[in-house]
């Protein structure tokens, strides 16, 4: 706390402390009020000047306030404002964070662009403005990134419908379909694309939206003279569902199996970062047991989820065979977890304040028989993949960022890591009992897509030490939360008499209450950091849902990574990267 109040109270005395307000929240992240004509250079000091500066913008977003019931949550809003910006910044130095709140009147307010103090601020100010009609003065190219062009309205905001039975029925006239198709039409500087270099003619490619090398619905707009790639744009948004608005209409107890659809290769993963934000808000300390339980099969998605990555990245390059034999190991993972949780990909089993159900019986040797199982089988995978030197020479010095510029565009996870820095949010803000495991966090130097790939292997390895230790050392006791929030309440506490009934069925169908406040727990996820900035106004469903996911940040360095190289070299580097589109997109 006494850290807190010193960011916050530096700020005021360089600022002369006129509006700038100092909020509490759950999460005890330093939050404060700042008024708009501030912001900017607030930011810039926070960046360049502060000791221990926060290099990274974490995330960037906004909230409408419209709506909210401001009497239940006095003095973290200001009270005439209509939307409010958000800035988390994040200090490796400090392994702190600090959260920036802009209020901002009228129906489509305005706020000044940090793209020129972030380079990672253009696609989340883009999606700002997307999703709620936010302007920012001066970006580069303000259009919209997850909807379609033709999209009428800003879906975040409140008064945009939740459901599709809330809108008009589709239709598409003549003159419609007519002017989509026009609208399709390619210009490149509509993308801020030359149509000619020092006097030579350039070609435009689309690599995608259907390209296999992009593992999914992306396009990237490449600008090519000769086979080298001058410049190039990535087109996201196919995959938008829409997730942080279904996580504002379904209460704090059905949105879980939503999010297991985010990174869909992370499984119950994504559970965790949700249901740790609602446990904050709601105070549920969450017994030892279920921590234990929860780490094993975090860390069985992730080796999981890396497979699938080591496999598909070889493919990407030439090398056939190691796919099949990966996606064979994973069916392994995908037999335990179906027979721990009743599902595969998306298991669904975290619970507010805990899991489903408790391990059934037999769990263990389960859990042995993989053990024993997979190491050799990684070191094999090495010779025929790491030590191929076909593998070295695509990969190697290929796709390179330093340690400043990782920082610079957002990069968290094996990617950060890769370039040396050895921060691990399991061991630098431990969450659900990681602080008592031991393991390593493997680093590399280059940060090329080789290294990239030396990171997340050892990664695997370090993950079947933890898994071993939850074998060797699971604890007795609940598998969920006696609190009253925890949901749903465990059967022995819902059948003695009709209250305890009700509260079943209030909890179950409504959804519990959850006191008012706002927290943000972020994990260390299988593609870097992952989080749910959730804001509650004392409600049985979430005020606000936010989806600080990692693929979105990773991607926007790829443009940066590629210039001056070939298209298969951008092949080698999406690959390496490791995104999910549903990652990406939400």
């Amino acid at each position: 706390m006494i850290r807190e109040a010193t960011v916050i109270s530096e700020l005021k005395s360089s600022f002369d402390d006129d509006g700038i307000i100092e909020i509490d929240t759950q999460d005890n992240v330093p939050t404060a009020l700042i008024p708009a004509g501030k912001i900017k250079s607030i930011l810039r000091h926070l960046k360049n000047n502060i000791d221990r500066p926060y290099k990274m913008l974490y995330d960037l977003t906004a909230i409408d306030e419209r709506t909210r019931s401001r009497m239940s949550d006095p003095g973290t809003i200001n009270a005439t404002s209509d939307f409010s910006a958000v800035y988390h910044l994040m200090s490796l130095e400090r392994n702190e964070d600090i959260r920036l709140k802009v209020p901002l009147g009228g129906d489509f307010p305005s706020i000044d662009s940090i793209v020129d103090i972030w380079p990672s601020a253009n696609w989340y100010e883009r999606e700002v403005w997307d999703m709620f009609g936010i302007t920012f003065n001066g970006h580069p190219m303000h259009k919209r990134i997850l909807m379609p062009d033709y999209w009428q309205g800003h879906p975040l905001r409140k008064d945009h419908p939740a459901r599709a039975t809330d809108m008009a029925g589709f239709s598409l006239p003549n003159e419609t379909e007519s002017l989509r198709q026009e609208e399709l039409q390619f210009r490149p500087e509509d993308w801020g694309l030359k149509k000619n270099l020092r006097d030579t003619d350039v070609m435009f490619l689309n690599l995608g939206p259907q390209h296999p090398g992009t593992h999914g619905l992306l396009r990237i707009i490449l600008e090519l003279d000769g086979e080298e790639i001058v410049e190039s744009v990535l087109d996201i948004g196919y995959h938008h569902r829409g997730a942080e608005k279904m996580g504002e209409r379904q209460s704090w107890h059905t949105y879980i199996p939503y999010t297991d659809r985010i990174d869909y290769l992370a499984g119950v993963m994504n559970n965790l970062a949700y249901v740790l934000s609602v446990e904050k808000l709601a105070g549920i300390e969450v017994p030892e047991r279920a921590k234990v339980i929860r780490i094993m099969l975090c860390e069985l998605f992730r080796i999981a989820s890396h497979l699938v990555w080591y496999g598909t990245f070889a493919q990407d390059v030439g090398a056939l065979s190691p796919v099949f034999y990966m996606f064979s190991d994973r069916e392994r993972i995908f037999d335990i977890i179906a027979s721990i949780c009743g599902g595969r990909m998306h298991p669904n089993w975290f619970r507010i304040g805990g899991v489903a159900q408790d391990l059934p019986k037999k769990w263990d040797a389960l859990i042995k028989d993989f053990l024993d199982y997979l190491p050799s089988r990684i070191d094999e995978y090495d010779r025929i993949v790491m030590g191929n030197q076909i593998f070295k020479a695509r990969t190697q010095g290929i796709g390179s960022y330093s340690k400043d510029e990782a920082i610079e565009w957002g990069i968290t996870g094996p990617g950060l890591r890769a370039c040396g820095v050895q921060w691990d949010v399991r061991k630098k803000r431990p969450y659900s009992g990681y602080d008592q495991f031991e393991f390593e966090v493997p680093t590399a130097v280059k940060g090329d897509c080789y290294e990239r790939s030396l990171v997340r292997i050892e990664e695997m390895r370090q993950s079947l030490r933890i898994i071993r230790q939850c074998l060797n050392n699971m604890p007795e006791g609940p598998y969920k939360a006696y609190h009253h929030l925890a949901t749903p309440p465990l059967k022995e506490h819902t059948m003695h008499d009709i209250e305890t009934l009700i509260n079943h069925f209030l909890g179950v169908s409504w959804g519990p209450v959850i006191p008012p406040g706002e927290a943000c727990i972020p994990i260390e996820a299988t593609k870097g950091i992952n989080s749910y900035y959730l804001i509650s106004d004392g409600s049985t469903y979430p005020y606000r849902v936010r989806i600080r996911a990692p693929s979105f940040a990773h991607l926007q360095i790829v443009p940066h990574i590629c210039r001056g190289l070939m298209i298969p070299d951008l092949m080698a580097i999406l690959g390496s990267v490791d995104f999910v589109l549903a990652d990406v997109d939400r």
